[in-house]
């Protein structure tokens, strides 16, 4: 089996120059001085939030100047988190720069020089001018020029090998944008090591065509100019790059499609401009603003679609030619501006994290109603939040703070500001926080820095919902000290809990008169040991305290849903993936509608059919080959048909996360 090597190129490394035989060509020496002279060396302090802190680090790459007023040209992934920048010039001098505007989706970035640091401020700087990357054929002669960090600049000379490259497997990921949605390479064999991150790809008439950024084996991987050129114009008019966003996921044709032209909607994200638009998973979109879209036989052919759709104005009509069960039809759709996949973290040094903005499709994707939440990125151990109990943990989500609502990063810095103004000590803070879709409180001291899977249950008594233990100081903050108990989580929908009323917030501190013994972190299985020692269909009373109010609820009981290990599956040898009937608690941790009928994968051997077709684990699998897969009886027969009648292809559609996709899988029987 191949295996992909796949690197970025931010550090240092030595670049073969151009060798004495290549500078007899004419040709070659003029494409060299015409941009040789525009390139820089560029040094930064970079920082990225890990372990409870912003930790800065060294890097070096490659720039070129594009601009007379010293704007220069780089990758995102060397300077796009620079905190202070360093740029060495082809005549040796260091000069400071500022990150003008960064684009990780496109791992494009625009400096500018300070030119008052330069020995002649007034003197003209070397700029390089942009060719037309898409004149480029397999087959060009062009040349990788860099700057190694610790090196002189240097040239390597090859030729173009692809011009639709994308990345082997799978899209790369910088600061959570998935550049291959957008970007795909131009695959040349001139030789670049580390260090040649954005530095430019040449062709013989001396212009740029291309930015370097990846190798992949033996071929480097170049964004091409025109693409880089657009992305520098918005940089350095505007400081960053606006999008339009619409929610329509598109993948390649299925091998099994007739279609002639046009894409494949995999699923539409809810609430999107494509959603209420009325696009489907199924349909066919064949043109875009009158611009026709190919037939999208690869993944190659993806982002050159993406592209139509990234690039419309924001806020503008978008009009979608396509087809759906063979018939024409056409979509208006206004789009909304493209958020960050991550807004940037921020350090909260007196909480021992760092933390960023919830994003709305991040919200979406946690099956949340809104992005009203802070969002812990990292957690150093030993901190304040680290030390809470119970614990927070990196992905909670911080919404509420000392009975003020955080409804972002800014939110959690100011009042965390205000309650540590003027302290000496760490100050015990009531703070509300969801984990895994639940809400939980806990108490976290904050303030000036310190020195330095349950097993699956037999089917007994069962009231449906999820609890956290009041701890000690959990219930001094909730002004009940000494009280024991334990607080709801989460109330599980249709069950006896919500029936009865319970909700979530609210605290249980008897069960039939008698108080419930838990208090520590150890006894967070007290109370559910309670309930299933009663006789299923037996009725509690249960001492709530709400608010100030304090009621008594009655629930009767039945009996607790299927463990995970009672649930029938099914072990698909010739597919190489396992599957299982979805379960009350897989329908409480998805939200999923009651009508959703489907059954889950549970593993996926990676070099099996299904594995190779994209079958992944977490997928709902909801049909296969059109027909509906409501349990794993149904399953077991349609595949035991299709092995029968050796099919293939043959289609799996799945639900994955919050949106849908069709998977193809080709089996040899």
């Amino acid at each position: 089996m191949f295996r992909h090597a796949f690197y970025l190129l931010p550090c240092i490394a030595a670049l073969a120059p151009v060798t004495a035989s290549a500078k007899t060509d004419p040709q070659i020496e003029a494409s060299v001085q015409s941009v040789y002279p525009a390139l820089v060396r560029i040094h930064v302090v970079a920082e990225e939030g890990g372990a409870g802190r912003m930790q800065k680090q060294r890097a070096s790459g490659s720039g070129t100047i594009i601009h007379p007023d010293g704007y220069i040209l780089t990758n995102h992934h060397v300077a796009g988190r620079a905190t202070r920048i360093v740029v060495r010039l082809a005549d040796r001098q260091e000069v400071r720069a500022t990150l003008v505007g960064t684009d990780p989706l496109s791992d494009l970035a625009i400096l500018k020089i300070d030119k008052k640091d330069l020995r002649d401020p007034n003197a003209p700087l070397p700029v390089a001018k942009f060719g037309d990357s898409s004149a480029l054929e397999v087959g060009d002669v062009v040349l990788a020029m860099g700057s190694p960090a610790g090196l002189s600049q240097s040239v390597t000379q090859g030729i173009v090998a692809n011009t639709e490259m994308i990345a082997p497997g799978g899209s790369m990921r910088l600061d959570g944008e998935a550049v291959g949605e957008l970007v795909r390479w131009i695959g040349h064999d001139a030789v670049i090591f580390p260090g040649n991150s954005g530095g430019p790809l040449v062709n013989l008439k001396g212009e740029i065509i291309g930015v370097n950024e990846v190798g992949i084996g033996s071929l480097g991987g170049a964004i091409p100019a025109n693409l880089a050129r657009k992305v520098a114009d918005e940089l350095i008019a505007t400081g960053k790059v606006r999008r339009s966003w619409t929610g329509l996921l598109v993948q390649p044709l299925l091998k099994s499609s007739k279609d002639a032209a046009g894409v494949l909607v995999g699923g539409i994200i809810a609430g999107s401009p494509a959603d209420k638009a009325g696009l489907k998973a199924g349909d066919i979109v064949t043109a875009c603003n009158g611009t026709a879209v190919p037939a999208s036989r690869s993944p190659e052919d993806i982002p050159v679609f993406n592209r139509l759709l990234l690039e419309s104005p924001v806020g503008s009509e978008v009009k979608l030619d396509g087809l759906r069960d063979g018939k024409a039809i056409t979509w208006k759709l206004t789009t909304t501006e493209r958020e960050p996949a991550e807004p940037r973290e921020k350090e909260l040094l007196s909480w021992g994290i760092t933390a960023r903005d919830l994003t709305q499709l991040t919200a979406k994707q946690m099956l949340r109603d809104d992005n009203r939440a802070a969002v812990v990125q990292s957690l150093r151990a030993g901190g304040a939040a680290a030390d809470s109990k119970p614990a927070i943990a990196p992905g909670d989500l911080i919404v509420e703070l000392d009975g003020k609502p955080v409804t972002g990063l800014t939110d959690l810095v100011s009042v965390s500001a205000d309650i540590t103004k003027d302290k000496t000590e760490p100050v015990p803070v009531l703070v509300s926080y969801e984990h895994d879709g639940r809400n939980f409180l806990t108490v976290v001291k904050i303030g000036p820095e310190p020195d330095p899977d349950k097993p699956g249950l037999v089917r007994k008594a069962w009231m449906g919902l999820d609890t956290q233990v009041i701890s000690a100081d959990l219930a001094t903050a909730l002004g009940i000290p000494g009280s024991k108990g334990v607080r709801v989580t989460q109330v599980h929908p249709g069950s006896n809990a919500e029936k009865a009323g319970l909700k979530t917030g609210d605290l249980l501190l008897k069960l039939d008169g008698t108080v419930i013994p838990s208090s520590r972190p150890e006894d967070s299985d007290v109370f559910s040991s309670l309930i299933r020692q009663y006789k299923i269909g037996s009725e509690v009373a249960l001492n709530v305290r709400r608010g100030k109010e304090d009621i008594v609820i009655k629930v009767p009981l039945v009996a607790s849903p299927e463990g995970t290990s009672e649930l029938a599956s099914h072990v698909c040898d010739p597919l190489e993936f396992t599957s299982r009937d979805l379960g009350q608690a897989d329908r409480v941790r998805e939200k999923l509608p009651e009508d959703l009928k489907g059954v889950l994968v549970s593993a996926v051997v990676p070099s099996g059919w299904a594995g190779l077709g994209g079958l992944s684990n977490g997928d709902i699998l909801l049909s296969l080959d059109g027909k509906p897969v409501d349990s794993i009886e149904t399953l077991k027969s349609l595949l035991d048909e299709l092995e029968k009648n050796k099919r293939t292809p043959f289609v799996m559609f799945v639900r994955r996360g919050i949106t849908t996709r069709y998977i193809e899988l080709e089996p040899t029987w």
